[in-house]
């Protein structure tokens, strides 16, 4: 018998130049953003309200939508600058 996956959820966070998970504050960045096609616009969304208020350089806004709209989210962190994107298990 096959077992299932676990269904994704995703979490931004705003991070130090290293992306040490020291720097990643789950009482500031506290939103979760399932793995649904609303969610991920939604994550996009914060993404972008973040490097508007200057939170967060995006190296390639091209690359990261499409990592966070139809690939793995997570890929997008490597060209954020000051955030980061974390994969959990929704059990």
């Amino acid at each position: 018998m096959a077992t299932k996956e676990p269904a994704k959820a995703y979490l931004f966070f705003n991070c130090d130049e290293e992306k040490s998970e020291k720097s990643m504050n789950i009482f500031y960045n506290k939103e979760v953003f399932r793995d649904t096609k609303a969610a991920r616009k939604a994550l996009w969304a914060k993404i972008q309200d973040e490097a508007e208020a200057g939170r967060v350089d995006v190296a390639d806004a091209k690359a990261v939508k499409e990592a966070v709209m139809t690939g793995d989210p997570c890929d997008a962190g490597q060209h954020l600058h000051y955030g980061a994107i974390v994969a959990i298990d929704m059990h």
